[in-house]
């Protein structure tokens, strides 16, 4: 057992006498603790204030926002706590009261008198320049005329690939007058506007999060890691992502699944720039990213954008949370119990807010809860298994195709929707349907920021009667798969193309016309890195058949090749145990279904944040043999007999009509 320094013993008695009279009237609350699914033991040694530091897997087993954690005495009384989440101080910053800037020998010499008492810990200086790599020294003075060196060296930038560092920090310390000399001798100077001083914040105690790789995949211009947080509703303070390449910048963007009124999104929490560059012979890293964010799931994803440059090595990825503390008063020595694992309850009102500033800065005994193990008298089963996910029946008479979802075990399950059943469902998805025997089954549709390739062959279709014109045929697997971005190589070293993409698809009477996809501009020269086109669709493409061109007016020809295109994962998500007798069925290629309106929100939380098993969708199942219209089977010159004998047919109808026609009277 571990205790904290001790406050004055005066005005602890007085807390702990208000405490106690508050918990005598309280610890009576009408309270069930079988409806809890675990617990942990506390041994408590002495009678007085308890802090308890809610391990990882504590949060883990709690509702998001911790409302179901209780704390009970050895025969079942609710015990009031206090808690805490402790988070540090935010670091302020302020202007100087002065701010002077003279350039002479070779430097730039900045002025700052302070304005404050309070300790400063660093500088950033504001500049109009957006490139540029220069050394600074900083000194303190109280009086203007003594000088005391803070930080010698350190590098100032702005670098053009978003890589910036333009604070200086030193130890910490009350300084009237800052001087700053900029280096100019290795190259000109540039001009600076201002500056911010950072005054110290308070600190908060953290401890390292088990961080885990899940799954890693690339798509153009970016890397998306899945990672493992071990536990849900952390805390997280930063994270770090360590990589052995010597010199790179890449902006990153951090993102958590979120539900939402149309399924699973991912939205965006943080963003910032990681870097390794040298600056004038001395090496610069920023690898942090700061969050300070309650993290509700166990999955946390990083978006790491590559842009032009090749996928950055990861090495590893680190993160650290902080603390969460419970404080309540142990009325007696003994065997408490902290619960968690109650996706019903409320959260609990305890009028402890009026002492909460003294709780924390009062004496107390820090006890380390026991394992988490199930509580042995709870009863109710599992909250996903006590709600009936079951949807209405359903009559699949209407439903094109189907494949069969092969489960293995009983759990929630997701499944990727592939190319071949995108394309044959509605853009929305609105038709897709997962069925158990006679019934539909609940599901969250899940879009992510994943996107798959898509092969593409790829021949050369140019016009002879358009000699400047280059074109490209790019045939994909079948009509109606929902790429987003096709992308190709060139090996011609100089060039400046208007490129563009489209397709040939019919009119309401069958004749053919071109619509447009996307277009771009694409430039390459000798002496910059290859660039990739790549061209975002602006619309699903109904063929498949796609055609690329460009117009090289009085230039060569440029040549094409490693043809790609990307299409997004949508994933489903559901609950279901595996039944022989009935197999899970996912239906799709209804034109006149509606999209589904399930019952989810209550389990919707415990679907996002529970392990999913992966079920891979077999074989597509046709389950209409008939066309729904005639028009849509006939192409190219099939169409053309077919109409051409239709209207032979009525000619020779309308010549056999007319002999039974009454024939004019003669007058």
């Amino acid at each position: 057992m571990k205790r904290t320094l001790p406050s004055h013993p005066l005005r602890n008695f007085r807390i702990i006498v208000g405490v106690t009279t508050f918990v005598a009237a309280q610890t009576c609350l009408a309270f069930d603790p079988h409806e809890w699914r675990n617990t942990q033991a506390l041994d408590v040694p002495a009678k007085g204030l308890v802090r308890v530091n809610v391990p990882a897997a504590t949060l883990d087993a709690a509702q998001p926002g911790l409302e179901d954690l209780r704390i009970v005495d050895s025969i079942g009384n609710q015990i009031p706590y206090l808690i805490e989440r402790l988070l540090p101080g935010p670091e302020s910053k302020m202007r100087p009261a002065e701010f002077r800037s003279t350039i002479e020998n070779g430097a730039t010499h900045l002025i700052l008198k302070t304005g404050t008492s309070a300790p400063i810990i660093g500088l950033s200086l504001e500049t109009p320049a957006t490139h540029f790599m220069k050394a600074a020294d900083v000194e303190g003075s109280n009086d203007g005329r003594t000088w005391i060196k803070l930080a010698g060296g350190d590098s100032v930038f702005q670098l053009g690939n978003g890589a910036t560092k333009l604070r200086v920090s030193f130890p910490e310390g009350a300084w009237q007058f800052l001087r700053i000399t900029i280096d100019d001798l290795g190259s000109p100077p540039i001009p600076f506007s201002g500056a911010h001083l950072h005054k110290a914040r308070t600190t908060a105690p953290a401890e390292a999060v088990a961080v885990t790789i899940k799954s890693r995949d690339e798509s153009p211009g970016t890397t998306r890691l899945a990672l493992d947080l071990g536990a849900a509703n952390l805390t997280l303070g930063s994270l770090r992502i360590e990589s052995n390449e010597p010199v790179f910048t890449r902006a990153v963007t951090l993102a958590v699944p979120e539900v939402g009124d149309d399924g699973i999104r991912e939205r965006n929490i943080a963003d910032n720039v990681i870097y390794r560059v040298n600056v004038n012979g001395k090496n610069e890293a920023h690898l942090e990213v700061q969050l300070e964010s309650e993290i509700h799931t166990r999955e946390l994803l990083v978006l790491v954008r590559n842009e032009d440059s090749p996928p950055l090595s990861i090495d590893n990825v680190r993160a650290d949370r902080r603390l969460v503390r419970l404080t309540f008063f142990a009325n007696q020595p003994g065997q408490y119990s902290l619960l968690s694992g109650n996706s019903q309850c409320a959260p609990p009102h305890y009028d402890l807010s009026a002492l909460s500033g003294k709780l924390r800065n009062a004496t107390a005994m820090d006890v380390v809860p026991l394992a988490l193990a199930p509580n042995p008298n709870y009863k109710p089963p599992e909250a996903l298994a006590a709600v009936t996910l079951t949807g209405a029946q359903i009559d699949v008479a209407k439903w094109k195709f189907r494949k069969l979802l092969a489960l293995t075990q009983g759990s929630v399950q997701q499944v990727e929707l592939d190319p071949e059943l995108l394309a044959r469902s509605q853009p929305d998805q609105r038709d897709i349907r997962i069925v158990h025997g006679d019934y539909q089954l609940p599901f969250l549709f899940e879009r992510t920021s994943l996107s798959r390739p898509i092969g593409l062959n790829a021949a050369a279709a140019n016009d002879p009667k358009k000699p400047a014109l280059s074109r490209w045929s790019l045939k994909i697997p079948q009509p109606g798969v929902p790429i987003t971005r096709l992308v190709c190589t060139s090996s011609s070293p100089l060039f400046h193309r208007q490129m563009r993409l489209w397709e040939e698809v019919l009119d309401e009477r069958g004749d053919k016309f071109a619509s447009e996809l996307g277009r771009a501009t694409w430039d390459q020269t000798p002496n910059s890195p290859k660039r990739d086109l790549v061209i975002e669709l602006n619309a699903r493409p109904q063929s498949d058949r796609l055609f690329l061109e460009t117009d090289n007016g009085d230039n060569p020809a440029i040549e094409l090749r490693d043809f790609r295109s990307y299409y997004p994962v949508t994933r489903v998500v559901f609950k279901a145990t595996p039944d022989p007798a009935q197999p899970v069925w996912l239906y799709y290629g209804n034109l006149d279904a509606t999209a589904p309106r399930y019952d989810l929100a209550l389990v919707a939380g415990e679907l996002l944040r529970a392990e999913r098993g992966t079920v891979a969708a077999g074989p597509e199942q046709n389950l209409s043999s008939k066309p729904s219209f005639v028009g849509q089977t006939l192409t190219g010159s099939t169409r053309y007999i077919f109409w051409g004998a239709l209207a032979l047919v009525v000619i020779v109808l309308l010549a056999i009509m007319s002999r039974f026609l009454p024939k004019p009277q003669q007058q």
